[in-house]
């Protein structure tokens, strides 16, 4: 379904991404590993087209949503993309029911259906007595559950999870692991998991590690540089 090809990535002198390859498989879950500035947060920044490659290919099953105008990938984006961060980005004026659904009320979906469709997947993921409460009124795994459904609004195809459990204990840690692992299966949704926690390997149908800008080990086949 994703494929990065070749990608490289630099600031200034700075090298971040130096050639990197990498694919995700419909309903796969794939963990990147490495060491803080190895480049994963670029990667997976890029991945999820919030960001543009200095050169390499970001394909979604054989097409380049770069070469889009800025409103279709933004539209693109938000209907094929989901995002999962580590310190949960929820707004603190809105309920746990409103940060769900600002996803699907930016994409321009019938409010009634949105919230709906919020609602469900807040009980789904056991938060039901949770709808109306605020950020400040959740502890920190409720905090990364509300995320996680924000990010399943609508229904993409792949999710890009940037240390989704780097704030949370391991008890919360274990929970949200067990999530990600329910919702790959039952959904048939795509995870690309950014981290340097070795448990997320757990989970993973791949890992792959990157330092240095570069992959350099890897539960896949290279795909050969163009």
């Amino acid at each position: 379904m994703l494929e990065l090809k070749n990608i490289r990535k630099s600031y200034g002198n700075l090298d971040v991404l130096r050639g990197v390859n990498l694919r995700v498989d419909d309903g796969e879950i794939v963990a990147l590993l490495g060491p803080s500035g190895a480049g994963k947060t670029t990667l997976l920044q890029i991945a999820g087209t919030l960001d543009k490659p200095d050169s390499g290919d970001v394909l979604y099953d054989g097409i380049d949503p770069m070469k889009l105008s800025d409103r279709k990938l933004a539209e693109f984006r938000g209907s094929n993309i989901g995002f999962i961060f580590q310190f949960h980005e929820l707004l603190p004026e809105f309920t746990a029911l409103e940060n769900v659904a600002v996803p699907g009320l930016i994409a321009r979906r019938k409010r009634k259906e949105v919230f709906a469709n919020a609602e469900k997947l807040l009980r789904d993921l056991g938060l039901g007595e949770r709808l109306h409460h605020k950020p400040t009124e959740l502890s920190g795994g409720e905090k990364q559950r509300v995320a996680i459904a924000r990010s399943l609004i609508n229904n993409p195809r792949l999710i890009l999870a940037d240390e989704p459990t780097g704030s949370l204990d391991s008890h919360n840690r274990d929970e949200i692991l067990s999530l990600i692992s329910g919702l790959s299966r039952e959904r048939k949704q795509s995870f690309l998991i950014v981290t340097h926690d070795p448990t997320l390997t757990e989970i993973a149908d791949r890992t792959i590690h990157i330092d240095d800008g570069k992959v350099v080990e890897s539960g896949e086949e290279e795909i050969p540089l163009a």
